[in-house]
């Protein structure tokens, strides 16, 4: 009889798929794993409560740096910007979507600081982050006048999961 794979969180009810792993297998991410994973340039997905239905969930881009807090931009009267100002705290996940091994990582927290974004500290950075320096150039030329604001937020729960670690080998390179 194979043993239950510990991840953080459950393993989908896949009972069959768990069998098929060595007993006591653990696919979570080391501390420093996943903040080297979630330093990494993902795109994320914000969730943000909302008081009249489901949380607000979209993708969103991110920055962090390990050790460190999590922060994302988001224009000043945006949906995201007024839900935030209530709810004063988000989650964030980011995965990578390499079958049959992904990996992710999803952490919550309080907002801790929420500032005009700075163009040249925040904002420009953030777009070479995902766009390189030329698109991203051009990217921050697009939106020049925009207002928006940098919601910063201190991960206090965190998850991870890195099913790489089954130590399997590819059946799609096989």
């Amino acid at each position: 009889m194979r043993g239950p794979i510990r991840g953080s969180g459950t393993f989908g009810g896949n009972t069959a798929a768990a069998e098929s792993y060595p007993p006591g297998m653990d696919l979570r991410m080391s501390e420093d794993e996943r903040q080297a994973f979630l330093a990494g340039v993902h795109i994320g997905v914000i969730s943000i409560e909302r008081e009249d239905g489901p949380p607000l969930t979209v993708p969103i881009w991110y920055g962090y740096e390990p050790g460190g807090n999590v922060w994302v931009t988001t224009g000043t009267d945006s949906l995201k910007s007024k839900l935030l100002h209530k709810a004063q705290r988000f989650s964030l996940c980011v995965q990578t979507e390499e079958a049959p091994f992904y990996s992710y990582v999803s952490v919550d927290g309080p907002v801790v600081s929420v500032e005009p974004t700075d163009e040249d500290g925040v904002g420009r950075p953030m777009a070479h982050r995902y766009f390189g320096a030329e698109l991203g150039d051009l990217y921050i030329e697009s939106i020049k006048g925009e207002a928006s604001l940098t919601w910063t937020m201190r991960p206090e729960r965190w998850w991870s999961v890195d099913y790489s670690k089954t130590g399997r080998v590819d059946p799609r390179t096989t």
